[in-house]
């Protein structure tokens, strides 16, 4: 025996169902048929309707109401109520027995098989939404509802403005049916895609040829010691530390990257980071004076003299001291004897500069001494300043540049008033002028 059962969500009107119309019977000898749902009733000579409410025991479960159906029977909420139409009324479709049962799904379901099934509206476009709405099938029917970040209004389906009621920390964008959030140039989106933080420039590839400091949204390029930004903001030049001050070197100021150093000329070393001292060659012993000379050092260098100098009708005494033998007629008008002296001053000396005491070692009792410039000085660079009757000071007069060598004869004279004696005695002192002021 065949039957059917629908279930339904709801149903809003009663429901209409036709009765069945008896099928006259089939006379045989042995036994009559009738189709399924059906029973051949004798008394009646008539094919009866199967109550299979009664028959089929738990027809409909749960909160489902079984409805006896001409051939079966319906499992409908219990809500629904059945109106029974007249008995001689034969339903659309059944005009005779040999037809397929009459389909009774409700709206939004489909007949397959004996079953009932869900029509989908929205995959079939059996739909009336709007082309701003999305369809979603529901058992037995569907609806019409917005997409996401849109609202209805009317009809239609308007795309909400999150911006107006959502939190940026720093911009918000409005997007069809969304919205983003953005942050400021130097500021990334954190975890939960609304704040703004702070982006590390400085190990992501700033493009500072030196030093990076990160800072609040931004960077900053700084530089190395004896370099300066240029105005790209990005890139470090050297200074030329040079070029600032012709004091930085006595001498000479060499620039170097990210520094400068000071240089000092030949027979010079550096004395501290900028000052240039005199190497004294004869105590380093880098000089190539022979056994018969002696070594004299000077401001960048220095001379090999020979150690007697002593010349016609001077005879050597003892080291650089020579003498003129009172028993020689050509020492009558010469100093008695001349000493040897030998030193080396800097250019451009502030004048009048004191260079060189003279101090008498012999001097006669009661004798008074005088003291001047007998020769070497032509040009008047020098003068002599008498200190007291055995010492003078030798001055500096005007301001030379080296190098330049003098010979200058400093003479003392010894006059004795009670003995009616008078003599002279001379330092022969060699001046180098060295090429610098230092």
């Amino acid at each position: 025996m065949r039957s059917m059962c629908i279930s339904v969500l709801c149903v809003c009107a009663s429901l209409l169902f036709h009765r069945a119309i008896s099928q006259p019977p089939t006379e045989s000898d042995t036994y009559t048929e009738c189709t399924d749902g059906y029973h051949w009733d004798p008394q009646t000579q008539h094919c009866k309707d199967i109550n299979e409410c009664e028959t089929i025991p738990e027809a409909c479960k749960g909160e489902m109401k079984c409805f006896n159906h001409y051939g079966g029977y319906l499992c409908l909420p219990r809500s629904v109520s059945l109106i029974p139409n007249s008995p001689n009324q034969i339903p659309p479709g059944l005009d005779n027995t040999d037809t397929e049962p009459y389909n009774s799904c409700t709206s939004g379901y489909e007949a397959q098989g004996d079953s009932c099934v869900d029509v989908d509206e929205c995959e079939m476009d059996r739909h009336d939404c709007q082309p701003s709405q999305e369809c979603f099938n529901t058992e037995g029917s569907y609806t019409c509802q917005c997409p996401g970040g849109y609202q209805k209004v009317g009809t239609e389906c308007i795309d909400i403005d999150e911006c107006r009621y959502r939190y940026c920390q720093h911009r918000c964008v409005n997007v069809p049916g969304s919205f983003s959030c953005q942050c400021e140039p130097g500021f990334q989106l954190s975890g939960n895609n609304r704040s703004c933080i702070d982006v590390d420039e400085c190990n992501m590839g700033a493009p500072c040829s030196q030093k990076c400091s990160n800072t609040y949204g931004t960077f900053h390029c700084r530089c190395e010691q004896g370099y300066e930004l240029a105005p790209d903001g990005f890139t470090c030049n050297d200074i030329d530390e040079c070029s600032f001050s012709i004091y930085l070197c006595q001498y000479q100021c060499v620039n170097e990257p990210g520094k400068f150093s000071c240089v000092c000329p030949e027979g010079y070393q550096l004395q501290g980071p900028r000052l240039c001292q005199d190497i004294n060659e004869c105590e380093t012993v880098a000089h190539q004076c022979t056994d018969g000379q002696s070594c004299v050092n000077i401001h960048g260098g220095h001379k090999c003299v020979d150690t007697n100098k002593c010349q016609e009708p001077y005879v050597q005494a003892s080291n650089n001291r020579c003498i003129c033998p009172l028993t020689n007629p050509g020492c009558r008008d010469l100093p008695f004897s001349i000493v040897h002296r030998y030193m080396s001053i800097t250019s451009e000396r502030i004048i009048p500069s004191d260079i060189f005491q003279i101090q008498a070692t012999s001097v006669h009792p009661g004798a008074y001494n005088t003291f001047r410039i007998r020769s070497g000085d032509d040009n008047g660079d020098f003068y002599i300043r008498q200190i007291n009757n055995i010492s003078a000071m030798l001055v500096l007069l005007r301001a030379v540049t080296g190098p330049k060598e003098y010979v200058l004869d400093l003479e003392m004279v010894s006059i004795s008033p009670f003995m009616s004696y008078q003599s002279s005695s001379a330092l022969r002192l060699t001046v180098y002028v060295g090429p610098y002021e230092f």
